[in-house]
């Protein structure tokens, strides 16, 4: 009956090479070959995996092995330049950096650790101490202080005001919205036209304020034109334009034909 053996677990064969490396405490850049070949090789021997895909990870780094284990037999390989090529090189490198991000993985599981351990207090600062202000010594701040330099600071605040002024913006007129409605404007109309049964298209603009209200003037005209309410008017081309209204305005009882 043969005596059981417990093996180590290990996270992939990378792993399994650097636990061969510091167990025989080998240089990482000048492995030893044909030891560790071997054994690595008496090792997955001894493995018993359920996991065919974690198996063929170990499987295809002892094909690994046994290929350097090869070409270190073979005379070296020389580049261009002239040096010999060390058929180590690759699987050295990749043991260096799975052992880098090993070490990181231990750094941050105890720096996890660490960190459950550590509580923080919310800052309870006196109230008298969060609104204390430090004096202000007038002698020490104008220590030095000339008209002169006084004058100098104030021009140089000005030139700074005047160099933000965009010489082009600053020529705009400012923009403002000016509410005028076209109901407004009609019962304006309407009562302009309690005084005024005929009149000028230009006399009725000139009475207005800004362009919106020119603008809706001429809408409420065109309106009131459909309604019937008013007639319009122009004997010649490039004429004064005429202004009749046509009916009665709010109970104004004047004839229609009536000034």
């Amino acid at each position: 009956m043969g005596i059981p053996v417990k093996l180590e677990v290990f996270e992939g064969p990378l792993d399994l090479l650097l636990h061969l490396i510091d167990k025989n405490k080998i240089d990482i850049y000048d492995i030893p070959i044909v030891e560790i070949t071997s054994q690595y090789m008496d090792y997955i021997r001894q493995m018993q995996k359920e996991d065919l895909n974690v198996m063929s990870e170990f499987l295809v780094m002892a094909a690994t092995l046994l290929d350097i284990k090869c070409r270190m037999l073979l005379p070296k390989e020389v580049t261009e330049e002239g040096e010999e090529v060390d058929p180590r090189q690759e699987l050295v490198e990749q043991l260096l950096q799975y052992k880098m991000y090993k070490y990181m993985a231990y750094e941050l599981k105890e720096r996890q650790v660490d960190s459950d351990q550590i509580l923080y207090k919310s800052p309870s600062i006196p109230e008298e101490v969060a609104e204390y202000v430090e004096p202000v010594d007038l002698d020490v701040l104008l220590d030095g202080l000339t008209l002169r330099k006084l004058n100098q600071v104030f021009h140089e605040v000005m030139k700074r005001q005047t160099d933000k002024i965009d010489p082009i913006r600053s020529r705009f007129g400012k923009i403002e919205k000016e509410e005028v409605s076209l109901s407004d404007k009609f019962h304006h109309i309407h009562e302009y036209m309690k005084g005024h049964r005929r009149f000028s298209f230009r006399q009725l603009l000139e009475e207005q304020r800004s362009k919106m209200h020119i603008v809706v003037t001429f809408l409420a005209i065109l309106e009131m034109m459909k309604l019937g309410e008013i007639r319009v008017e122009q004997e010649e081309n490039c004429g004064e334009i005429m202004i009749e209204r046509t009916g009665y305005i709010n109970g104004d009882r004047e004839a229609s034909g009536g000034d």
